[in-house]
């Protein structure tokens, strides 16, 4: 059942996301190829599912919840598309296809992602709600992108690279690199069903615990899947000698932690009861049991 709901939400995330991305034989006809090759036809939507689990969790129509699905995919896809460039983790491979870098070149991979990262806020700007809520949906989404969030991440990232950190480091670097747009997700959808102050500390808890759990399995699925299976290139932590959840704690460890994680989010959903929040458990499952 889950899985039907979850190609429902994907579908109509890349319908939208089809109607904001600009005309590919349209001038700058290369930046529009290029945008469009890297958020079209791939990824795991996991974000967008968050937006629309969360949302109608709390009663908002499916149609209200289109612009922040797509709008937090956009920061996704602009986010890989710099992560990949040679400065940064420079890798060739991402959803299984060549990286925009790589299929086009690394200026017009630049501004791509600049082009996604602000395609994704004139979405909520002009979504068809509630002018406060569009607010609320910027606030929610610039904060989790931005130096407090996602790129203040990448930052750590960079500068931890070749150090070993504490786990408490660790964690708050994947707080800010991987769980605020993960955050930010729940926390539109959220806001879009009309959430208060309480449940939006519940929900902001699970999300928190679904980030870490998404960053502990993918250290995982570094060392244990092929690149085939991923889609991207397997190894690469320990290639660059980065930190990562199995090197400080054992894959042993990092798998107790998935477990302690996954209770945690169980935890967090618990008032709802019911069947609400199915699809958010499901989507917290997923994050723990993912393959790729």
């Amino acid at each position: 059942m889950a899985s039907e709901v979850f190609a429902r939400w994907a579908a109509r995330t890349e319908a939208t996301l089809e109607r904001l991305l600009p005309d590919p034989s349209v001038e700058p006809a290369r930046l529009h190829a290029a945008m469009r090759h890297a958020t079209l036809g791939g990824g795991k939507r996991m974000r967008p599912l968050l937006v629309y689990a969360a949302g109608t969790a709390l009663g908002a129509d499916e149609t209200l919840l289109d612009a922040p699905a797509a709008a937090v995919e956009l920061v996704h896809a602009y986010s890989l598309v710099h992560d990949d460039l040679p400065a940064m983790d420079d890798d060739d491979l991402r959803r299984g296809r060549p990286t925009v870098h790589v299929a086009f070149d690394e200026a017009t991979a630049i501004l791509a992602g600049d082009a996604l990262q602000t395609l994704a806020f004139s979405a909520l700007a002009e979504a068809d709600a509630p002018a406060r809520l569009r607010i609320d949906w910027v606030r929610a989404l610039a904060d989790a992108s931005g130096v407090a969030g996602m790129c203040g991440g990448q930052a750590l990232d960079i500068d931890a690279t070749g150090r070993t950190l504490t786990l408490e480091h660790l964690q708050r670097m994947h707080a800010l690199k991987t769980g605020a747009l993960i955050r930010a997700a729940v926390r539109m959808g959220a806001l879009a069903g009309g959430a208060d102050a309480t449940t939006l500390a519940q929900l902001d808890a699970f999300a928190d615990a679904l980030g870490l759990a998404f960053q502990v399995r993918d250290d995982l699925l570094d060392i244990e899947a092929s690149s085939e299976q991923l889609g991207k290139t397997a190894g690469k932590d320990v290639a660059q000698a980065k930190s990562t959840y199995p090197a400080l704690l054992g894959v042993g460890g990092a798998r107790s932690k998935l477990d302690e994680l996954a209770v945690a989010m169980r935890d967090a959903l618990a008032p709802f009861f019911g069947d609400r929040t199915a699809a958010l458990a499901a989507l917290g499952e997923l994050a723990v049991m993912r393959s790729h």
